[in-house]
């Protein structure tokens, strides 16, 4: 069989090619070309996400089926018995069954290059068919790329190489971003430093700020090789202060004279006069009431009411932020009525949502939550809006009216944020630790992930070193094993946001090795969630495996999941060794980051648990990241298609 294209003749050459890896691919996979060695190629055939690397021979007659104008030529696999590829021109095979079809190199190899030289992809990424294209830069497709193997945040992987299983930090770390860290080099300085999570606050910046913000933490996920989550906060209907005439702080003092307003000003803002976007505000508060400013950072008296104004002293200076929250008190009890007669999510909020919505950020907290219905409601938009997307809604615990309904609104969260700041502007302060502690339990108890913010390191917004009593409040959080830790205006606007994150990181670990160092096993009584008998066996097997691995001291469990369930169920046990997460969804793996001792990889499994151990073995090892004489615990919820009735298991295996 042959043709002509112009001087060209065109055969078929058959490639001698040999079995690398796991089993023979059938037709319909997908072909990647790329450099082997001097003489030889390598190409990696893909179907479903599942690789199959076969070895190439006899390089020069595969360059002689290129034509010069190699962007027309094409690869298909004719027939693929034992071995054996067929090279042909488009125009080659008619009248015979294709299989798969891939537009080829879009170069032929120089045959006196170095091999180093050469060691990047033939196959240029633009020629890909489009369900490749989709596998390998599009973010919306739950697969892992197939050119990545194993894909790990590069600061964990630095870790678990240089300190082992054990020496990973089992607490995340959200930051805050804000005109201190938003470049591409203090996002990355950050990522180095152990955030996992990015916050964007939606009380401040613009619209494209914030989208350039989102755009630099993709770029860094996907040039560096991290796994930075994006968070969006949105601003809520509480009552709140204004932007303070495009300063980023204003400082008082004590006993001057400030004018809250509703009024609109055309121009900039008189001196000492702050904006409030509730209309109400004038006619609802009283002489003599006490305003509250951001959870108590500064706090004013009312002196007197003059038409839309309401004239105060301040009697406890301090630091005003943009768009701080408000509160007003009289007689020592908060004043509800304003606050109640607004919206949880207003249409401020609901149009910041459709924002993070078209950027596709991982989570959206939802601020001053007071009822389970709004999270279901949200929930659904959500899903209307973009069913292909997987974003979690949490929950900021920061109003009174949350505490009276809090089991059901974490019930149906994906996760919940104590936002104490707010939160201890509407409750004594001496009720904050308990109730604190009280939603880090619940959320434990019902398997959510729960975020402590606020005022972790105040000090740390102008002071390089924290206080002593700051630090003993973040260990006593660390100890409590809450999910994660968050850092506010310390990362946002302070002069020392690398320092703060540090200074969590460092905290966290040493206050966890000495939880292990002391065998403080949390003695917390799980509930039972699960109903159905499915669900029950996997709780309890996750239970098992996690009393197990605490009893025999293994380095690490290992869980395959498709859907992160059984991840989160070990994680609400808290066992001492880290937990590996394998799965094969990008939305599943990053919301995993947000949850204590999980770490989470990317990874084309199989349906066959020990192939996927021996794969998984083989590729840590490989990569440095665990040695011969490892000792860990495996537990799976990926059930093969054709097998309902699978039988799930606990295993206990030595890495060889």
């Amino acid at each position: 069989m042959a043709h002509a294209m112009g001087a060209l003749p065109l055969q078929l050459y058959s490639l001698r090619a040999e079995e690398n890896l796991l089993s023979r691919p059938t037709t319909g996979s997908l072909m990647r070309f790329s450099r082997h060695d001097a003489r030889n190629f390598s190409f990696s055939i893909y179907k479903h996400s599942q690789l199959r690397k076969w070895e190439i021979r006899e390089r020069r007659q595969f360059q002689r089926a290129l034509p010069k104008s190699g962007k027309d030529f094409q690869i298909m696999q004719k027939q693929i018995l034992h071995v054996g590829v067929t090279a042909v021109h488009k125009d080659g095979m008619k009248g015979e069954p294709k299989a798969s079809v891939i537009k080829t190199v879009e170069r032929p190899v120089d045959e006196g290059t170095s091999s180093e030289s050469q060691d990047s992809s033939i196959l240029s990424t633009k020629y890909f068919p489009q369900e490749l294209k989709n596998a390998t830069t599009n973010r919306k497709t739950d697969g892992a790329s197939p050119t990545a193997l194993l894909q790990v945040d590069a600061i964990t992987e630095a870790e678990l190489k240089e300190n082992g299983f054990r020496s990973t930090r089992r607490t995340k770390l959200v930051c805050t971003i804000g005109p201190a860290c938003c470049t591409f080099e203090q996002l990355e300085a950050l990522a180095i430093g152990g955030m996992n999570v990015a916050r964007i606050n939606m009380c401040h910046g613009t619209k494209e700020w914030h989208q350039e913000v989102i755009k630099s933490i993709r770029k860094l996920n996907e040039e560096k090789g991290y796994s930075v989550a994006v968070m969006m906060d949105t601003e809520g209907s509480e009552i709140h202060m204004g932007d303070l005439g495009g300063a980023t702080s204003t400082k008082t003092e004590d006993g001057e004279r400030w004018v809250f307003s509703v009024r609109k000003f055309e121009e900039s803002l008189p001196p000492r006069t702050l904006q409030v976007n509730y209309d109400g505000f004038a006619e609802d508060v009283m002489t003599g009431d006490e305003l509250v400013v951001d959870g108590g950072m500064v706090r004013f008296k009312v002196v007197e009411k003059v038409g839309p104004d309401v004239h105060c002293q301040c009697i406890d200076p301090g630091l005003l932020l943009p768009r701080a929250n408000l509160t007003f008190w009289r007689n020592g009890h908060l004043v509800r009525e304003g606050n109640a007669m607004l919206p949880t999510i207003s249409s401020k909020d609901w149009i910041d949502i459709d924002f993070g919505i078209s950027e596709e950020v991982d989570f959206i907290a939802v601020s001053f939550v007071k009822s389970a219905d709004v999270i279901k409601h949200l929930k659904s938009y959500v899903a209307a809006r973009s069913p292909h997307l997987s974003i979690g809604i949490l929950a900021k615990i920061e109003s009174c009216e949350s505490l009276t309904c809090l089991e059901d609104i974490i019930r149906v969260s994906d996760g919940a944020m104590v936002a104490r700041g707010d939160l201890g502007a509407q409750i004594p302060l001496e009720q904050v630790p308990a109730v604190q502690k009280e939603v880090v339990d619940l959320c434990r108890q019902l398997n959510k992930p729960v975020i402590i913010a606020s005022q972790l390191l105040e000090s740390m917004i102008e002071c390089p070193t924290p206080t002593r009593a700051e630090v003993a409040d973040v260990s006593e959080m660390v100890r409590q094993r809450v999910d994660a830790l968050m850092l506010s205006g310390e990362s946002a606007m302070g002069q020392y946001p690398e320092k703060a994150l540090s200074v969590l990181r460092t905290v966290s670990l040493r206050m966890e090795q000495w939880c292990r160092e002391e065998k403080l096993h949390e003695s917390l009584c799980l509930q039972q969630l699960a109903t159905v008998l499915p669900d029950r066996i996997s709780e309890q097997i996750c239970n098992s495996a996690a009393l197990m691995a605490n009893k025999l001291e293994v380095d690490a469990i290992f869980v395959y999941t498709k859907g992160g369930h059984m991840a989160s169920l070990l994680c609400r046990n808290r066992p001492d060794c880290p937990i590996f997460a394998f799965t094969n969804s990008r939305n599943v793996r990053i919301h995993l980051n947000l949850q204590w001792g999980l770490i989470p990889f990317s990874l084309d499994f199989s349906d066959d648990m020990e192939s996927n151990l021996r794969r998984t073995f083989s590729l840590l090892k490989a990569r440095g990241m665990m040695k011969t004489g490892d000792l860990i615990i495996a537990v799976s919820d990926v059930i093969p298609d054709t097998q309902s009735d699978m039988l799930q298991s606990i295993q206990v295996r030595r890495i060889s």
